[in-house]
């Protein structure tokens, strides 16, 4: 079975790097403010980390060869993919919400700008950001200048693990409250109630199913590769939680007796609110 092995340094170079990843979002990296977007946050980020790692391993575990190089490049790409929503310290105008837009362009950029403290050559800072550009949901997947096939597949997975992270997190619905602020400081148009973020995401699941299983090639099949191989469980975790998280929303949808915010409750909903209208 194939396997890409990573050495002791590159272990130890991989662990300084989470751990100025974890600095920047908390507010200890220099030059920058800690992150203050509260869907978009230092747990998204470990979630999709932790999703990139698993479907790496997946893929090994089918012998696939996936070279160290890129095997540690598409990780450090899953820790920075959203550093762009993280401000300045010397910005005081709103929060990092502001860069929705933006914010792949800003982290590609912040890779670029920062490889020496990560310890990244220009070449592979280039490579991580072609790596987050996969991300962009705006972005042509398919005009993405990848340098081969492998360093293709590597922007499948990263875009993949993107997606399923954050769906698959158990209080992704709830989450979806931080996401309506998020696009509303943006100035995203069609987004006038909090109730209108929940009604889109029924329709951005089909888009999602379609860009999962054939924009990027179904590489999400590697979570169950990972799964099967780990642990026999032979069920892809992510999608399982993923298609609950739909069905419980739709039944939300078709029932409008009761609040939407009294059937979320992993999450203190009114609490949110309250806290952004005084915001």
């Amino acid at each position: 079975m194939a396997r890409s092995a990573l050495d002791g340094d590159e272990a130890e170079t991989l662990i300084r790097q989470w751990n100025l990843t974890r600095d920047l979002y908390r507010g200890g990296y220099p030059g920058y403010k800690s992150c203050n977007t509260e869907y978009h946050d230092f747990a998204h980020t470990c979630d999709v980390l932790c999703a990139t790692i698993r479907m790496c391993d997946g893929a090994l575990s089918q012998g696939m060869r996936l070279d160290p190089r890129l095997h540690r490049d598409i990780i450090v790409a899953a820790m920075l993919h959203d550093a762009g929503y993280i401000q300045e310290a010397d910005d005081d105008q709103g929060t990092g919400a502001k860069h929705t837009r933006t914010h792949v362009a800003r982290s590609i950029a912040f890779a670029a700008r920062e490889r020496e403290a990560f310890g990244l050559t220009g070449e592979r800072a280039d490579r991580i950001g072609r790596l987050i550009l996969g991300t962009d949901l705006s972005a042509d997947f398919e005009g993405i200048p990848y340098e081969n096939t492998a360093e293709r597949f590597a922007g499948q997975l990263l875009a993949s693990a993107d997606l399923l992270g954050q769906m698959a997190d158990r209080t992704y619905l709830e989450k979806l409250l931080f996401l309506y602020y998020e696009f509303k400081e943006a100035g995203f148009p069609g987004y006038d109630t909090e109730f209108d973020i929940l009604k889109k995401t029924l329709g951005f699941y089909e888009m999602t199913r379609k860009r999962l299983f054939i924009t990027l090639g179904n590489t999400a099949v590697m979570a169950l590769h990972h799964f099967t191989s780990r642990y026999g469980v032979n069920r892809n975790l992510y999608m399982d939680s993923i298609e609950r998280q739909i069905e419980y929303l739709t039944g939300i949808m078709d029932d409008d007796s009761v609040n939407f915010r009294k059937k979320l409750k992993r999450l203190d909903l009114e609490a949110v609110s309250e806290a952004h209208r005084h915001a």
